[in-house]
């Protein structure tokens, strides 16, 4: 149509990481504001909106990586094994992408946060029931180290 503007697929990126923003603010962003504060909150918001396409890329990648070790880590039922110590350092590495600084002891408050609320313990189970528990348990593990 005469007088539009196609958006660039830049453009579409950047509103489709604002969406992400938002949906999660919507979803989460009273109680994560009034647990973590404002300032902590905007800075991930603020890392994930500058995210490039390739980081985003290799930020799903590293989901379905995680995912697929937490499960057959869970599968043979040690949180203390090799792969599930594997998974716990890959989701570190997945918090990072939304973390500006890493610590154990907010990587084991969130691991608690997965069985606390039935939000997260649901998405986790998804991947096999009770793995909530299970990552929380290695992430333990992980943190001793």
């Amino acid at each position: 149509m005469k007088g539009e503007i196609a958006m660039t697929d830049e453009e579409k990126f950047d509103g489709f990481k604002q969406k992400l923003i938002d949906d999660n603010e919507k979803q989460y962003g009273e109680e994560i504001r009034a647990k973590y504060g404002d300032d902590t909150v905007g800075r991930s918001n603020a890392k994930l909106k500058g995210a490039t396409k390739e980081q985003y890329a290799e930020m799903e990648r590293l989901t379905a990586e995680l995912n697929d070790t937490l499960k057959a880590a869970f599968e043979q039922g040690d949180p203390a094994s090799e792969l599930a110590q594997k998974a716990c350092e890959l989701h570190k590495r997945w918090l990072c992408f939304y973390w500006d600084s890493y610590s154990k002891e907010a990587h084991l408050g969130v691991s608690q946060i997965y069985v606390d609320d039935p939000r997260f313990a649901a998405h986790y189970d998804k991947i096999a029931p009770g793995c909530a528990v299970f990552l929380r348990d290695a992430v333990k593990v992980f943190c001793e180290k």
